[in-house]
């Protein structure tokens, strides 16, 4: 909740202390990792998520997250190989699906960026994000007919979209 209402500092403070009581209880590394990057601390979030994995080595939410983190510290190659773990683990996890695309994307990679936001669509055709990142891709493919398509189904499922995108569909 503390994350939720924008208090990182004190879900951080909160989950330290569930890890005092249970040293091995690796959902609370991955969830003190998480306010970590909001804090923009990359390293101190991955070093929770690397725990997290040294616990339990199928826990894919935690190979999703540090890859979100290698994103960020633009360690692409790294970022590919977590979402990859992640993907190879449970391979109807769709947020990995979109991390990885995501990096694809910003690494120039637009059709295989379009083929991991399909792919997520198909797992979760409910997936908003999938679909407004999937028609950022397709516009900068230059197809900015199916990225319209995209970022109406985006706008229908509730995104937020910046009204500048919305202008060049609407």
């Amino acid at each position: 909740a503390k994350v939720l209402l924008g208090d990182n500092k004190g879900a951080i403070a909160d989950y330290s202390k569930a890890i005092a009581i249970d040293p091995q209880y690796f959902i609370a590394y991955t969830n003190r990792g998480y306010p970590k990057e909001q804090l923009g601390d990359y390293q101190g979030a991955i070093a929770d998520y690397n725990k997290a994995i040294a616990i339990n080595p199928q826990y894919d939410t935690a190979y999703t997250n540090r890859g979100n983190a290698k994103s960020d510290l633009k360690d692409y190659q790294g970022a590919i190989a977590d979402f990859n773990k992640a993907i190879a683990i449970n391979p109807q996890y769709a947020n990995a699906y979109v991390g990885r695309g995501n990096v694809k994307g910003k690494s120039g990679d637009y059709q295989g960026a379009i083929a991991d936001f399909s792919k997520a669509i198909e797992i979760n055709p409910q997936y908003a994000r999938a679909y407004n990142n999937r028609g950022a891709a397709k516009g900068m493919s230059g197809d900015m007919q199916g990225a319209c398509a995209d970022i109406r189904r985006a706008l229908s499922l509730g995104a937020k979209i910046p009204p500048e995108i919305q202008r060049m569909c609407f």
